[in-house]
């Protein structure tokens, strides 16, 4: 699940006649065994602040991760083997949520300030934070299934954009070059190299292949914390600060056919392109060591 660089949002309302996506009915939340430990933020209305600490972790930490980050993978390779015409995103949120807490994990996305859902589904034009609803998926459609699971008191946080039946090449060369950009962004990831070094190498493979990167979506450390420092921009930037070994963050970029700007449905999550162009992301948490990262959230 990922954050913006800023608050700011524009209403869909003078927009969302341009787009093709609709919303549907958002059923109530699932259920969640009382035995099941809940992350601090749960019952708490507001979405919490961006915690300042760097997430780096001892071996045990570092066990706990690969296996939040384990159950995490498992769950998205699950879901999108659900993904078919004719299904629901709601269908794929029960599905989910039903993985997660039978293996005695907390859906992350659920009660994070007012999240109503255990996973994010973005279908087309939706940049991120999809919520969940009885709009039946599409021949031809893309979505990103965002999973984030709390085990043993940390986060494994993933996603990936699937394609749905008959999806046309735009599409799919859209996708495509998401997934490798995040890949060669994380190839670049080590000890002492620089944050800024991710947008640098995100930007220049999406320039080439003349698709855009989304600026305010960011990626960020996470582990016992779902969302701290350090904010990891996707598009060239100068930030400051070098990786720590030991340390978890993701690496999330989404990419568009068209404009980066973005709308927002009254929910308050769903956001969309504001140009009714496609949008695609991938994600991983990764760890990073000495000499490079290791992908936790990989099957």
């Amino acid at each position: 699940m990922q954050i913006r660089r800023s608050r700011e949002k524009r209403s869909a309302k003078s927009k969302r006649k341009r787009l093709s996506l609709r919303q549907g009915q958002v059923s109530p939340p699932l259920i969640v065994p009382e035995n099941i430990p809940r992350p601090p933020y749960v019952g708490v209305k507001h979405v919490p602040e961006i915690s300042s600490e760097i997430q780096v972790h001892d071996s045990e930490g570092i066990a706990r991760m690969q296996d939040s980050c384990k159950l995490a993978a498992q769950v998205l390779e699950h879901a999108g083997t659900l993904v078919k015409p004719g299904v629901t995103t709601d269908e794929i949120d029960k599905a989910v949520h039903e993985m997660i807490i039978n293996a005695g994990a907390y859906p992350s996305p659920l009660g994070y300030g007012d999240f109503p859902k255990s996973v994010c589904t973005s279908v087309n034009e939706c940049m991120c934070h999809g919520i969940p609803d009885s709009r039946p998926l599409k021949d031809g459609d893309i979505i990103n299934i965002d999973v984030t699971v709390y085990l043993n008191g940390y986060h494994g946080d993933t996603s990936k954009t699937f394609f749905c039946g008959d999806v046309d090449e735009s599409a799919q060369q859209l996708v495509k070059v998401t997934e490798e950009c995040m890949m060669k962004a994380i190839s670049i990831c080590k000890a002492g190299a620089s944050y800024k070094t991710i947008g640098q190498t995100i930007s220049e493979y999406a320039e080439k292949h003349d698709f855009q990167v989304v600026e305010i979506f960011v990626g960020h450390g996470v582990g016992r914390i779902f969302h701290s420092e350090p904010l990891i921009y996707h598009e060239r930037n100068d930030r400051p600060g070098l990786m720590v070994e030991s340390q978890t963050f993701t690496i999330e970029p989404i990419l568009t056919t068209g404009r980066t700007n973005h709308v927002m449905w009254d929910d308050g999550w769903t956001a969309l392109t504001a140009d009714g162009s496609l949008a695609a992301q991938f994600e991983h948490t990764i760890l990073i060591t000495k000499s490079g990262a290791e992908i936790l959230t990989k099957c």
